[in-house]
């Protein structure tokens, strides 16, 4: 289906070649312009001090329970039954508590990522229809549909740079 695509639109490129020629085409990484946004890396900035003390306590459970295990791999069989099942009993909360925990971060991390979305989505998009109108672009295509493209032909930049400015 995708060749079929990709042929029609060569097609009609060779047929109206000459009104393709006039056409103004530009290439926007949207997820780029998205994330090296001054308003992204804040975001990112903030979220890592909220989210830190989290996920500080994870890795301390995630060494706490390996160390547990590495040493009912090396000392388990010496060891004396009762200190064993112990040992078994402690990994397996500590793995628990890993999984609660894990859950509640990445369900946390999740809700303030859509929001921060839900916020910077409108400035993205305004930023773009900006910068497409300044241009006066007749086709802008997502870089990810392409597969090469000359830097003067994406204005990623531009659109970061113009929503840096929108405050």
């Amino acid at each position: 289906m995708r060749k079929l695509i990709q042929l029609s639109l060569l097609a009609s490129m060779l047929v109206a070649g000459p009104v393709f020629a006039e056409m103004k085409i530009a290439v926007l990484n949207y997820q780029m312009a998205l994330l090296e946004s001054d308003a992204a890396k804040r975001y990112a900035v903030d979220a890592e001090k909220k989210f830190g003390p989290q996920l500080d306590k994870l890795k301390a459970l995630e060494s706490d329970a390996k160390r547990i295990q590495d040493r009912l791999v090396k000392d388990g069989e010496k060891m004396q039954q009762a200190e064993r099942e112990r040992l078994e009993l402690e990994f397996k909360q500590k793995a628990r508590d890993f999984q609660f925990q894990s859950k509640e971060l990445n369900e946390a991390k999740a809700v303030a990522d859509r929001d921060m979305l839900k916020q910077l989505k409108p400035k993205l998009d305004k930023a773009v229809e900006e910068v497409i109108k300044s241009g006066d672009y007749d086709l802008v295509l997502e870089r990810g549909a392409v597969v090469d493209v000359k830097p003067q032909f994406d204005i990623t930049r531009q659109v970061i740079e113009r929503m840096n400015q929108m405050r």
